[in-house]
Order: structure tokens, then sequence, then C-alpha cells
């Protein structure tokens, strides 16, 4: 994992993006949140059980689903069954050490 602050970001309304091996963040002393740090290395592991390039394809085909069952993008992106495991399991900062592989897969559907 390699963290890096990137000036893009901030134009964006986004605080962090994980893009295997690297997590960039939009301010440098969200380096020091762990919370946001371990909602992107939460990503990352995903990313490396679905071998990278199938999690980015799974990733859209799920939000498209998303938004167009919902009609709402931000909504839609918070049903992205990678997100929901993020979102849930960002504050335990021990949570990849006991996750189970594939454990998105129990986020998957359920609107």
């Amino acid at each position: 994992m390699i963290i890096v602050c990137q000036k893009p970001l901030k134009k964006l309304k986004i605080n962090g993006i994980a893009l295997f091996p690297f997590i960039f963040i939009r301010k440098p002393e969200d380096k020091e949140n762990k919370v946001l740090i371990n909602h992107e290395k939460i990503h990352l592991r995903q990313q490396l059980e679905l071998l990278v390039i199938f999690f980015y394809i799974f990733y859209v085909i799920e939000y498209y689903y998303w938004l167009f069952k919902l009609k709402d993008s931000f909504l839609a992106y918070r049903y992205i069954s990678f997100e929901r495991e993020a979102y849930a399991k960002e504050r335990d900062l021990t949570y990849l050490k006991k996750r189970k592989f594939w454990s998105f897969w129990k986020y998957l559907g359920n609107s």
C-alpha cells in the first residue's frame, strides 16, 4: 500500500480512493485518519481478491444496476457491495486481520 496526496482530488467530493496498489487522499492530514485509511485498505483487499480488473468491472456494473434501480447517484454508490462492506467495517481497525475471503459477497443485493 502506498499513500499519495493528490491535488486533483481537491476538486472532487471524495476524501480518498483506492486504485491498487495506491491510496490517493485529498489532504495530507488524512494520512493520519485511521478510519479513512482503513476504508481504503478494505477496498485494496477487495481488489486483490478479484484480481484488480474484475473489481473495477464489477464495481461499475453494480453502480449502474443500483443507479437504474434507485435513480440516485449517491444512493447507487452507497449500495455497491464493496462500499457497503467498507463503510460497515471502516471503524473496526482490526477487521482486515479477521476478514474472510470475499466478505463483500454478503453485502450484495438487499436494497
